[in-house]
């Protein structure tokens, strides 16, 4: 397969082809759950088919927003948590230069209850001619609607009661309290399908309008997502590396292999890791049972934390992500002094230098029983990220299915929800 390819490296007794060979039948009756809507959480598996169905209308009002927003400010705020916001900011900063961002300025708020970063971005945005994207399904989630509240006011004090025509809601059609708030005040909508939940929400407005507004071809991104449904949900086992990512990951589970590490190599894929660890952690973590998703950035944590992952309790196994283009040709040239001693790196790319990294560690922590499953994609690409982000979707769902529980739901969370509003009196 061109886009997308698996490779996992055995440990003895832990991983052989026989024992991979057994879940195929399972895995494949996991990916039939999920196509006939028929499994545990079924009521929000409407994400699996989407990218086929994106309605030609929505891409164009979309897109007919993007060019409304930019004519009008210079900025976009992005006001959600959790899956109203990982999938887009995911997206930006892979596509952003470091220090340049993306082609148009997007700043994201609510998904955090830090004064200090409240106050600052609302000053920050003083300065700032701007619109804002509030995103949430309910738009009862404390965060966001904090951060709206305050950002609201902002709008009021710098544009009047013309303000409104500066705010885009992504929210639910029902039981909302922000679509209610955006009839009476008149801002623009999308909406969120019934049948998909936060953090299977990427392909819909919720990451489609972000990612747009920031200069990106959203066409691309749905084309790469499209793509990786239709090779996903029919290639058999054997050809499929979605099924057997989940698979492996199953199979590590029942050996004992409870935390899982992505592995990334280049820090401005950070994000796409921080949307993948709630994506795992929130379907798979319930019912006593799951993976618990953790985040590596290499080399930087070789630095801090390699020493346990080298000879610690061996609990964990690594998913290593790796972007199989060469995004710039800087290389180690000669020095007539090599004071430094690295003349022996003399014609040598950086990234090449990263690529031998990554070999040598991956062979040491096989040395040190972690087993290790490699993710190759062929570029770094807006298609290829869409390929990859349902990918993991569809990855996750059958792995749940594998497990045994409903990906789709997370009761959990209500927990902490529950204790936060007794002690804030509501």
């Amino acid at each position: 397969m061109d886009d997308l390819n698996l490779k996992y490296f055995n440990v003895k007794n832990v991983i052989n082809e026989k024992i991979l060979e057994e879940y195929s039948k399972p895995a494949e009756a996991a990916r039939k759950k999920l196509l006939s809507k028929t499994g545990l959480g079924k009521e929000f598996t409407g994400w699996v088919d989407y990218p086929l169905q994106v309605p030609e209308r929505e891409i164009t009002q979309i897109l007919d927003t993007v060019e409304e927003i930019k004519s009008q400010c210079e900025c976009l705020v992005v006001i959600g948590i959790g899956g109203s916001y990982l999938g887009a900011k995911a997206a930006i900063d892979f596509l952003s230069t470091y220090y340049g961002g993306s082609p148009n300025e997007v700043v994201f708020l609510g998904n955090t209850v830090s004064p200090l970063y409240l106050e600052e971005t609302l000053k920050y945005l003083e300065t700032k001619d701007f619109c804002v994207n509030v995103i949430s399904k309910s738009g009862k989630t404390l965060e966001p609607a904090i951060a709206f509240r305050f950002v609201r006011s902002l709008l009021i004090k710098k544009y009047g009661e013309n303000y409104n025509k500066r705010v885009y809601v992504t929210t639910s059609q029902t039981n909302s309290i922000l679509h209610d708030e955006a009839l009476e005040k008149g801002y623009k909508e999308f909406y969120i399908p019934s049948n998909i939940g936060g953090r299977y929400s990427v392909f819909t407005a919720v990451g489609l309008l972000p990612i747009a507004y920031a200069g990106y071809d959203i066409v691309e991104f749905l084309k790469g997502a499209i793509n990786s449904c239709q090779d996903f949900t029919i290639l058999p086992f054997n050809e499929n590396p979605c099924l057997q990512y989940a698979a492996l990951r199953n199979i590590l589970y029942n050996k004992g292999k409870t935390i899982e590490c992505l592995c990334l190599y280049e820090p401005k894929f950070k994000s796409i890791g921080e949307w993948w660890k709630q994506l795992f952690g929130e379907s798979e973590g319930k019912d006593g049972k799951g993976i618990f998703p953790v985040l590596l950035n290499y080399s930087t944590d070789l630095h801090s934390i390699g020493q346990y992952i080298q000879d610690g309790i061996r609990d964990i196994f690594e998913t290593v992500l790796h972007f199989d283009d060469e995004l710039n040709n800087i290389s180690i040239e000669k020095d007539s002094e090599n004071m430094d001693g690295l003349n022996y790196l003399a014609g040598k790319s950086v990234y090449h230098i990263r690529h031998q990294i990554m070999r040598g560690v991956i062979d040491a922590h096989l040395d040190g029983k972690v087993p290790n499953i490699l993710i190759k994609v062929k570029d770094s690409s807006i298609y290829t990220l869409g390929y990859l982000l349902y990918f993991f979707m569809f990855a996750c769902g059958v792995s749940g299915y594998l497990l045994d529980v409903n990906p789709f739901n997370q009761e959990g969370v209500e927990a902490y929800k529950k204790n936060m509003f007794a002690l804030l009196k509501k």
